[in-house]
């Protein structure tokens, strides 16, 4: 499926949160759309602008209609047809405190009525009656602005953890930026993991494997993804994509769903350096 399958729509400015990012999807193909999904160091909504839209892990397990994804759920697929979608990326460390922390570690899909509740509604009202994109993205922005301002944030060491590895491309050593915070690294585990939904650990295998997916996708080769990701080796590499999306670095290097990411994602969320 080429990315020209899309109509890709982008906020004319950029918005006033940083570690937000939107973008709306109109579907322009008639046939039905199976679209796996390639992990990413950000949290994932998906809003639901028509009636079409299914996220599942497995057959027996999806959601229908406005979802949120967390941090590496593992295969996932977006399916449905006619498909008209506001997407938006969150940072890990503005997602704890515009999300709430009922999305639970390790990469859940929850219906976004389960973390918003009665609110959810009258915002999709909103957005369903909207006369353009960009009053699309205002009305999102605003409700995420007001649900930031009330969250509760991350703890400063936390941010300052995740920021590091982002700097570093995910090729830092955890024990190191737990002595620079001055917690230890039970404290700093236990606390990361229930603030940003991974293990340090893993956040910083994701954040690397972000990298090199993107290497990939702008065409190189697996051996030369690999030397500038950091991987030991080639094989590495390779058990790392396995391991994140279930496929191997040539399929990840083809994926739709990547190959958007120039049009619809030209600043990372998940690289902002404020929270």
């Amino acid at each position: 499926m080429p990315a020209t399958r899309w109509d890709i729509t982008t906020p004319a400015r950029p918005g006033r949160l940083p570690g937000i990012s939107q973008a709306g999807f109109r579907d322009r193909a008639t046939g039905p759309l199976d679209l796996a999904v390639i992990p990413y160091p950000a949290v994932t909504v998906a809003i639901d602008l028509g009636n079409g839209l299914i996220v599942d892990r497995a057959r027996d397990r999806r959601q229908s209609g406005s979802v949120v994804i967390g941090l590496v759920p593992g295969p996932v697929h977006i399916r449905g047809q006619n498909i008209d979608c506001l997407q938006i990326r969150l940072s890990p460390l503005v997602a704890h405190a515009v999300l709430g922390t009922s999305l639970e570690p390790g990469g859940e899909i929850v219906p976004l009525d389960a973390l918003w509740g009665r609110d959810t509604t009258h915002i999709m009202e909103r957005l369903r009656a909207a006369a353009s994109w960009d009053e699309r993205f205002t009305i999102a922005e605003t409700a995420l602005a007001q649900r930031h301002e009330a969250g509760r944030p991350v703890d400063a060491e936390v941010a300052h953890v995740w920021r590091q590895m982002v700097l570093g491309q995910g090729q830092v050593r955890v024990e190191p930026l737990a002595a620079e915070v001055g917690w230890s690294r039970k404290r700093l585990w236990a606390r990361f993991r229930t603030q940003i939904g991974l293990t340090p650990k893993r956040a910083a295998q994701l954040i690397r494997f972000d990298h090199a997916a993107h290497r990939l996708a702008t065409g190189h080769s697996p051996g030369s993804a690999a030397a500038e990701s950091g991987y030991a080796d080639q094989s590495h590499l390779h058990r790392d994509v396995m391991a994140f999306t279930g496929a191997t670095p040539t399929a990840v290097s083809t994926a739709p769903w990547l190959a958007v990411d120039d049009v619809a994602w030209a600043a990372p969320a998940y690289t902002s350096t404020r929270s």
